[in-house]
């Protein structure tokens, strides 16, 4: 159980948040005062630098629905009855030899199920099995897409660029039910930002872009946090393209 000082700060639940946009995303949340639950695959790293990481990190693989499920009773015990956010960020974009693009002729249904396993369904099962908590504290959701779900990316692949389609359509459907319980639940699209997930020969996609330069995580991270925040106390079902006008 959480005590008293903890339970008067706001709680965030964020996936995904060993490197880049969700780095970016724990750094947000921490400077305004919030405790953030981190869920990643991996263990705890002791280089991350905010306190209180290690016991409010739950390690969860995503990728297989029962251990989804396990990791959202431990993160149960850690709330206390409230979630103030809930941030679906986890995202995997598995490659083919030579880091190659894996088409709909090329991906295997094993590597199907796994990209659905993290980047779809665990968003709508801890969404749904911590609806309660959300509503409790009048809370927000917000799922990260990508540019891929809307367009063929020369770098994303087709199960990729599926699931975060799949994702946009989950957010309104979310929206629509989730808003009688005074839940909001949106979604950002980030385009290409500078994280590990880059792939070679991003360069030339830049170049074209109207900003001419990659998105920082840090810029992903104030659209989450504004989300978030009581100063979109009024947006719900929306999906906010942070992409530097790629999609124009």
């Amino acid at each position: 159980m959480a005590d008293s000082k903890t339970a008067e700060r706001k709680t965030l639940v964020l996936t995904g948040a060993s490197r880049g946009i969700g780095h970016a995303t724990v750094k947000r949340f921490s400077q305004e005062g919030w405790r953030v639950l981190t869920c990643s695959r991996h263990p705890f790293d002791a280089r991350c630098p905010w306190p209180g990481g290690e016991e409010n990190h739950i390690q969860i693989d995503l990728a297989d629905p029962n251990k989804t499920i396990q990791g959202l009773e431990v993160i149960k015990t850690k709330i206390n009855g409230r979630l103030d956010a809930l941030v679906n960020n986890a995202g995997i974009s598995p490659k083919g030899p030579g880091g190659k693009r894996l088409n709909t002729l090329e991906t295997d249904l094993r590597t199907w199920g796994q990209v659905f396993h993290v980047n779809f369904f665990s968003s709508v099962v801890l969404a749904r099995g911590l609806q309660h908590e959300l509503a409790a504290a009048k809370g927000s959701v917000v799922n990260v897409t990508s540019i891929a779900g809307v367009r063929v990316h020369p770098f994303a692949g087709a199960a990729y660029a599926t699931s975060k389609a799949a994702l946009a359509a989950l957010t309104r459907e979310m929206a629509h039910d989730f808003g009688p319980l005074g839940v909001r639940v949106n979604a950002i699209a980030p385009g290409e930002v500078e994280t590990a997930i880059l792939s070679p020969g991003t360069d030339k996609i830049v170049e074209k872009l109207p900003l001419q330069r990659l998105g920082q995580p840090r810029e992903v991270a104030d659209v989450i946090w504004f989300l978030c925040s009581d100063q979109s106390s009024y947006i719900s079902g929306a999906e906010i393209e942070v992409n530097g006008a790629q999609h124009v």
